[in-house]
């Protein structure tokens, strides 16, 4: 029996259990082609706005560079050519001001990206490793432009949920979520997501960031570590060594935060149903303990299986399923991009995700695009991506994950400062770095899920985190277009992206 058969059947012999105590669905069968989310409540169709700027696209990190912004543009043809814009109200982005940006991050981190250019990059050098610019955060033509678009997007967007205006808001260019306050990282320059949950605190008193990318959403838990007025939860591979070396289960924030980090580690080649069934347990306690005013969701597709850089076995259906999970709540809702490098299937997931997002039923055989052989040799919206990486994640070690995460998510019930206030209070105060650090309780297994590891013990100091790098630390990448069969493709990503 493998594991991920294992896992499930813990799971259904103590389904009563955790319905009885509230804390999640079973598990889902993935024998029926219909996606069902088993015994969540259906809401009314929602009002749904769109975020595309076709500039976005053209914007180039370089010729080897894995992060390819040229996937928005595939993105949205298909979500066009699918015929999607009649379900949801599409909006050109407006740039960030500067002012905006400097809501979170430093002024002379952001004087730095306003003036640096591969003109005069030689005459600023001595400041890049202040700031970790180098091989994963280059300097390419057009970087802060690229900056405010995106980030701009995501701003818009969320201020569009406050108005009232739609009550889910898509911007599959923002989710750049490793920049910090005064540094890029993870190919990430300008942390989009902050700036957002920054805007959706003037109004909503608790807010939820949920993260499904491969990669801990560090920059975005380091900014709220110290407040329980928003609640992180990344589910992610984690061994230590793995970018961004942080996203440890112990990491559950200090100081009026402590607990309102929520890590979920996980290790190579899980699968699908293992996936959904563990994300559909922890979002139910989230949901029910936390009780959140508004949802942000990442969805990096580098957690898809065949990922260039990723090492999970997740097919689009089971990306899209965290996705229909967290809609389901019917709270309001902005959904944002993020990881994604085999570019063909992150812009499939994105449109896939698109049209759960609209209700929508979309037929696996891929509309015709300029893009079209992008798609080869299947052309189909659901290709099989599972497979390629042996599942370490027993039924023991994912047992005692849910395990601990489900008992930190009941301590802090009724807990949010906020909760009985009619006014949130001020955003800017936690934002501070001059926290004291607080203890942390570590006990020690056979799996290692709660040792103390170098990047959990520096995680209360981000300032003097060691800079690390997500693609050129040589740490065994799934390099796809290295191999025969795609390096085809790979060509014709480059002459377009160029």
């Amino acid at each position: 029996m493998n594991s991920s058969t294992t896992f499930q059947s813990i799971q259904r012999s103590r389904g009563a259990r955790l319905r009885r105590g509230d804390q999640g669905p079973p598990p889902l069968d993935f024998s029926s082609s219909s996606h069902s989310t088993s015994g969540v409540a259906a809401h009314s169709q929602p009002k749904v706005c769109y975020y595309f700027d076709e500039q976005v696209a053209n914007y180039h990190y370089g010729e080897k560079h894995p992060m390819k912004p040229h996937r928005l543009a595939l993105t949205n043809h298909l979500v066009l050519s699918y015929g999607l814009e009649r379900y949801m109200d599409i909006y050109h982005t407006r740039r960030a001001t500067d002012e905006e940006i400097r809501e979170f991050h430093a002024d002379d981190y952001v004087d730095f990206l306003q003036r640096v250019t591969p003109a005069n990059a030689t005459q600023m050098v001595k400041t890049f490793s202040h700031f970790n610019i180098g091989d994963d955060c280059p300097i390419f033509t057009g970087m802060y432009d690229f900056c405010q678009i995106y980030t701009g997007a995501s701003i818009e967007a969320a201020r569009k949920l406050l108005s009232g205006g739609a009550d889910i808001a898509v911007n599959w260019s923002g989710g750049l979520h490793h920049a910090k306050k005064s540094e890029a990282s993870g190919f990430c320059y300008v942390n989009d997501i902050v700036l957002a949950i920054l805007q959706m605190l003037r109004l909503y008193p608790r807010v939820l960031y949920v993260d499904i990318d491969i990669h801990h959403g560090d920059g975005v838990q380091e900014a709220f570590y110290h407040t329980d007025r928003v609640m992180t939860v990344s589910f992610h591979k984690y061994d230590g060594e793995f970018f961004p070396g942080t996203g440890h289960i112990n990491e559950r924030g200090n100081g009026l935060g402590k607990q309102f980090a929520v890590n979920v580690p996980l290790k190579d080649g899980i699968d699908d149903a293992t996936y959904v069934t563990l994300f559909q347990t922890v979002m139910q306690s989230v949901m029910e303990n936390f009780s959140p005013t508004a949802v942000v969701l990442q969805c990096g597709a580098d957690s898809l299986g065949l990922d260039r850089l990723g090492c999970f076995n997740l097919n689009i259906s089971a990306h899209g399923q965290c996705v229909r999970f967290m809609k389901s709540f019917g709270v309001p809702l902005l959904v944002l991009g993020g990881g994604g490098y085999t570019i063909r299937n992150v812009s499939r997931c994105w449109t896939y995700e698109t049209s759960v997002l609209v209700d929508a039923d979309l037929p696996n055989d891929l509309p015709h695009t300029v893009y079209h052989e992008f798609f080869a040799p299947d052309y189909k919206l659901h290709p099989t991506l599972a497979g390629r990486i042996p599942n370490q994640n027993t039924a023991q070690y994912l047992e005692e994950v849910m395990r601990t995460v489900l008992e930190q998510l009941r301590s802090i019930r009724g807990a949010p400062s906020v909760q009985m206030q009619e006014i949130p209070p001020d955003i800017q105060g936690f934002l501070d770095n001059d926290h004291e650090d607080e203890d942390v309780d570590i006990e020690s297994d056979h799996d290692g899920l709660h040792s103390q590891t170098p990047a959990a013990s520096r995680r209360n100091r981000p300032a003097k985190r060691a800079h690390r790098s997500e693609f050129y630390d040589s740490e065994g990448d799934q390099d796809d277009d290295q191999q025969p069969e795609f390096a085809a493709l790979s060509r014709q990503s480059m002459d377009l992206d160029t």
